[in-house]
């Protein structure tokens, strides 16, 4: 998961509320807080937590622990949710002496490109949640569900500055378990400069039965959510 790598969640981090702020995940998190089903639970542990755009609309619900790879991005998130707790750590091996009521796997964990990373990424969560709790993992898609796309937006900021950008996704080669996302940035500067970018990502596809079984090796007791988004929303349970 080389997220520091990647130019978004590194010196362009600053651009990331313009790219992809709160507002854009009002929605998500509305059908999402069901699902996290926050009134019998306090803590949440938020592995890949970014930005904290998602955070920023659960934080009223659960005392929130945010953890990333980036420190460009945790600080990012520090600005936006200053009285949640902000860690930095590599999902696959990140370690606290403590559980928690939920633990949350938004789509970073779409940096996991091979088996050994998404199981290790389970596994942390499964350390860091108590025996009753639960561990929601939202991957942007399962193999089965998978097509090409583009995406396109960006805001302009307060400051002066402003972003657009182009998002293109695609699979060089449906034989192995990755993909790769193409950004192009146009960013504006207070003075008026204008520049753009580009930065490409890797992501991992995998098929759901696979999601499943590593899920079950777990001992957790999952069933799928279909989101608005036609997104496959793994729930799965720590029993007691």
């Amino acid at each position: 998961m080389p997220a520091p790598l990647y130019r978004l969640y590194d010196d362009l981090a600053g651009w990331w509320p313009l790219l992809s702020p709160p507002s854009e995940y009002e929605e998500e998190a509305a059908d999402l807080l069901p699902l996290l089903n926050p009134a019998p639970a306090l803590t949440l542990l938020e592995l890949g937590s970014g930005g904290g755009s998602l955070a920023s609309h659960l934080k009223t619900h659960f005392t929130l622990t945010l953890t990333d790879l980036s420190p460009a991005m945790l600080e990012v998130s520090r600005g936006l949710n200053p009285e949640c707790e902000h860690l930095q750590g590599d999902m696959r091996t990140f370690a606290l002496a403590r559980t928690f009521d939920r633990v949350l796997i938004h789509d970073a964990i779409m940096y996991a490109t091979d088996e050994s990373s998404v199981r290790a990424a389970l596994a942390t969560a499964h350390r860091h949640c108590r025996p009753g709790g639960r561990i929601i993992v939202m991957p942007d898609f399962v193999r089965e569900t998978y097509e090409p796309a583009t995406d396109h937006g960006g805001h302009d900021g307060g400051d002066g500055r402003a972003l657009r950008y182009l998002e293109w996704t695609w699979d060089p080669d449906p034989s192995d378990t990755t993909g790769e996302m193409i950004f192009t940035l146009v960013l504006r500067k207070p003075d008026g400069e204008i520049h753009t970018e580009l930065d490409r990502h890797l992501f991992g596809i995998f098929p759901r039965a696979d999601w499943l079984r590593w899920f079950a090796e777990l001992g957790l007791d999952t069933r799928i959510h279909h989101d608005p988004w036609d997104r496959e929303v793994f729930i799965a349970d720590r029993p007691v």
